[in-house]
């Protein structure tokens, strides 16, 4: 690579302007697009990432990548969108990323089947008709490549693959996934792995052991990959240039794992929420305890101020306070687990009782159209995530006929438990108020709010929905001290802050 990723060319009315004051302003637009992402990227971050970047060769793309990431991502968990806003904003930066006519890929004769043929240092692009290349000469080309490990030649032929099979169309509304598969399918890259592996070993100059021909097989499966990023690469650059990098960011922008909405997440996306949802607990907990400790001053304390005073000769100059020392208070968890809304509850539960040291007691309690009391499985476990999986497969919460009924679960909460609140006591109701059409008995919410400290409603359905349809959760809100959005890990979070 001899040519800087990152620094445009000079454009119309902009002569004088060096390339420091290009890339300062390259950065700057960088950084906007992390931000849009929901990255947080602080002034004195942008200004470690100027510094970093002027201490790296900047023709070296990786370590103008992890140069960045190494002063702007603070999470493990931001890498991979991070990683995507870095992919496409930088798509065509660079000679060697740009898109031309004159582009392609090597010529049949340029590759040499022998030992010493296709070398590293070959340039990735050398000029001439690369549609010139049958498909078999094009498929022997990328063998030989991956065979010698050949990263230039690779480029190349993914470049070559993608414009001889993908189909892109300007202007043609079709995601990349498509363009790839219509890609991968014509190379067919099973097959190929499958003769690499035979060549490595008719090649060997004695037979392979079972630890060297699996070594081989991983080292054949990582340049296959590497192939496939380039072709994704090849894909994205396009798909830039036709469509832009503003279009092309929202297309593709990852949601932090905190921004992930509970009642849309994807298989992948729970995974990555579970594992957020630990180091959140650990956070808040602690957050929660220094709150607890370093609380406002209390009221005065006039004895203590008039015995300072006598320092002073009797002038209370130097009021003392009396510290207050807030209790912990009773948490009631009230959730409902029908559809959709149950991996909201599920997360809600994990993470209250994964900061339950935080509270004098934690009590959970799941409903349908049938409530039931759960406390019991969280009670002695350090596996918070077994506990949820036994409420949700062995807690009594069906009356009838297994629809949300919350008047009916309410009423059955007030007769059953409505002694049990008290003035310590929190209850927090977990739940979108969609009561299919049945009696809302919010009459139960104001008796208990009589009884409760406080009494809050956490609703995973974006508010615009609020009370449409069969949703009353209006009705339930007027007998709470707050209803709250809580569509995702960073809504829940600022929620916690209530409690204490």
């Amino acid at each position: 690579m001899t040519d800087a990723p990152v620094v445009p060319g000079p454009t119309s009315g902009a002569e004088d302007t060096g390339p420091g004051d290009a890339i300062v302003d390259l950065l700057g637009g960088f950084v906007l697009e992390l931000r849009q992402a929901g990255i947080p990227v602080s002034l004195t971050e942008h200004l470690d990432a100027v510094e970093a970047v002027g201490s790296i060769p900047l023709e070296d793309r990786e370590a103008f990548k992890y140069a960045l990431a190494a002063t702007m991502v603070k999470h493990h968990a931001h890498w991979r969108a991070f990683s995507t806003v870095f992919e496409v904003y930088f798509s065509l930066r660079g000679s060697e990323y740009a898109l031309g006519d004159d582009e392609e890929a090597l010529q049949p004769e340029d590759l040499d089947d022998g030992e010493g043929g296709a070398s590293g240092e070959r340039p990735a692009n050398q000029g001439g008709p690369g549609d010139a290349l049958t498909p078999e000469e094009l498929a022997q080309m990328l063998f030989q490549a991956l065979l010698q490990g050949d990263d230039a030649v690779v480029r190349a032929m993914a470049r070559q693959a993608v414009r001889r099979y993908a189909g892109m169309e300007p202007g043609r509304p079709v995601g990349g996934t498509y363009y790839l598969y219509r890609t991968l399918r014509n190379l067919d890259l099973d097959g190929m792995l499958e003769r690499l592996v035979d060549q490595a070993r008719d090649d060997a100059p004695e037979s392979l052991t079972p630890l060297e021909e699996r070594l081989q097989h991983d080292e054949f499966e990582h340049r296959i990959d590497r192939l496939k990023q380039e072709i994704e690469a090849e894909i994205r650059r396009r798909l830039v240039a036709d469509r832009g990098v503003e279009a092309m960011a929202r297309t593709l922008r990852k949601p932090l794992p905190e921004d992930i909405d509970f009642m849309h997440a994807s298989r992948e996306e729970m995974v990555s929420l579970r594992k957020a949802l630990q180091p959140l607990a650990r956070r808040l907990a602690v957050r929660l305890a220094r709150k607890r400790r370093h609380g406002r001053k209390g009221p005065l304390d006039f004895r203590s101020t008039v015995r300072h005073s006598l320092s002073y000769g009797g002038v209370p100059a130097e009021p003392k306070f009396r510290y207050p020392r807030p209790s912990k208070p009773e948490i009631f968890v009230v959730a409902d687990i029908s559809g959709s809304v149950a991996a909201f509850a599920r997360f809600t539960l994990h993470l209250v009782h994964a900061i339950a040291s935080q509270f004098s007691r934690v009590r959970s309690f799941v409903f349908i159209d049938g409530i039931d009391e759960v406390t019991r499985f969280f009670e002695g476990t350090e596996d918070i995530v077994e506990a949820v999986h036994r409420v949700n497969t062995e807690a009594d919460v069906v009356w009838v006929d297994g629809h949300s009924d919350y008047g009916h679960a309410l009423e059955v909460f007030w007769q059953r438990w409505g002694t049990e609140v008290g003035p310590k006591t929190t209850v927090i109701i977990l739940g979108d108020a969609r009561n299919n059409y049945h009696a809302s008995n919010s009459w139960v919410l104001k008796e208990v709010r009589h009884r409760a400290r406080h009494v809050y409603w956490l609703n995973p359905e974006p508010r615009a929905y609020w009370d449409t349809g069969d949703s009353i959760v209006g009705e339930y809100g007027v007998h709470c001290d707050g209803t709250f959005e809580c569509r995702n890990l960073r809504q829940l979070e600022r929620f916690v802050d209530h409690l204490v």
